[in-house]
């Protein structure tokens, strides 16, 4: 039995697991086995693969920009219209004033930036819920796509197109793979052991609990196979597909993004306010930037999406960016983010992404219709709330009781004198 719970501790994260990024590890490997079987082995095909990845890049983006908007108790409901805005801003920029793709680009990251900057006022300085505001902001920036581009689509220039439709070229010998991603695979190989034994080094250091090395075997054997299989799998593509120029960007936003919620001041106060804004308040926590700061990422990672999804279309289109946020919001609570400020890591956003996508590419490929594929997307979203309103039953925090409490100013107060019931949103938390 201590073997077990030595098992559920260490094996995905150590003390930053919990039992819902636990549990979506195997759901995870479950779908993509049922859907292995079910489809007569396409799901895990080179061809495939490399169309999951393609597709739902711009989702685990969103799902990245999400988590920190979450963790910090709030909810983005803007940035589907975001990422429409952005792309069809840059691809008139381009069309109508011919400038450079490259240029395009940081036009886009600069939309997005402005845009952040905009929603983060209304909830950081104004004080407005960032449910209201990024509420307006979806209807208000999809009126400014249809708007801009007339209802229609727009075309991008091809050098634009990398950055959603491009893939890793082929250099050096014939190997019958592509060498750069063999490359890219052995270099995550030789990462995932040094990063195991610097904390092992660490951790005995600092005086602290080390997992048995049983474990920390069981876990790099685990952490390479995936590796080594993945990386096979996208290096044997046909010639001219191998790892998505995409799948690139969202990799190094993934690593650049765990380190800073992780390692870094600025992502623990984004905890430390989602956990307790009042105790992290009066630890000397910049309420206000940390909450500008947070919408005002989410609207640049959008803009990226929206650049990466209008890259592989070929065009911009009044009808891009529909429903995305639903798919990053699930994605995020399902990951182990429990719809709670607080807790939440950008690792189990990504395994419940992939989750989504998997999901969504294991219908296609049976055939499933749209329609059924809505169902089941909302019935996902419906299963990860009541998670939320079972963990406010057991008098836990719930995000959904926080987002009406700015309307509730009005309700009594107990007389002086009376003690006052602490709100949820003061019970400290263990951060992700």
């Amino acid at each position: 039995m201590s073997r077990i719970k030595d098992l559920q501790k260490n094996l995905f994260g150590g003390t930053t697991s919990n039992v819902r990024q636990f549990g979506m590890i195997f759901t995870l490997v479950a779908i993509v086995l049922l859907f292995e079987i079910w489809t007569g082995g396409l799901t895990l095909t080179s061809g495939n693969l490399i169309a999951v990845v393609s597709q739902y890049s711009y989702i685990l983006i969103l799902a990245i920009g999400m988590l920190m908007v979450i963790v910090a108790g709030h909810i983005d409901l803007s940035v589907g219209s975001v990422a429409a805005f952005t792309g069809i801003v840059v691809a008139k920029a381009m069309q109508e004033f011919s400038i450079p793709w490259p240029l395009g680009i940081a036009l886009g990251l600069a939309v997005g930036a402005v845009i952040g900057a905009w929603q983060g006022f209304w909830v950081a300085y104004v004080g407005v819920p960032a449910f209201i505001v990024t509420l307006a902001g979806m209807l208000l920036f999809r009126g400014g796509n249809q708007y801009i581009g007339n209802a229609d689509t727009v075309p991008v220039l091809d050098g634009f197109r990398t950055i959603g439709a491009g893939f890793l070229p082929e250099v050096g010998p014939d190997t019958g793979y592509n060498n750069l991603t063999l490359l890219l695979g052995l270099a995550a190989c030789l990462g995932v052991v040094w990063r195991e034994w610097k904390t092992r080094q660490t951790r005995r250091t600092m005086n602290a609990d080390v997992a048995p090395m049983w474990i920390t075997v069981l876990r790099l054997a685990v952490m390479l196979g995936v590796i080594v299989f993945a990386t096979l799998r996208f290096a044997s593509g046909r010639v001219g597909t191998s790892l998505p120029i995409s799948g690139i960007i969202l990799i190094v936003l993934v690593l650049g993004y765990s380190y800073y919620t992780r390692h870094t001041i600025g992502g623990r106060h984004i905890y430390a306010v989602g956990g307790n804004a009042r105790a992290a308040e009066l630890s000397g926590v910049k309420l206000k930037r940390v909450n500008f700061l947070v919408m005002m990422n989410m609207s640049v990672l959008a803009a990226l999406a929206g650049m990466i999804f209008v890259a592989r279309s070929s065009a911009s289109g009044p009808q891009d960016g529909l429903s995305w946020e639903l798919d990053a919001i699930a994605a995020v609570f399902i990951g182990g983010a429990a719809v709670s400020g607080g807790l939440g890591t950008i690792s189990g956003s990504i395994v419940g992404g992939l989750v989504m996508a998997l999901l969504n590419n294991g219908l296609q490929l049976e055939g499933v219709g749209s329609d059924m594929v809505q169902i089941i997307k909302g019935l996902v979203l419906l299963l990860a709330v009541a998670f939320d309103v079972y963990n406010k039953s057991q008098d836990r925090f719930s995000i959904i009781g926080s987002l009406m409490r700015p309307f509730s100013r009005g309700a009594p107060t107990a007389p002086a004198g009376e003690p006052r019931p602490a709100p949820d949103s003061d019970k400290a938390r263990v951060a992700g």
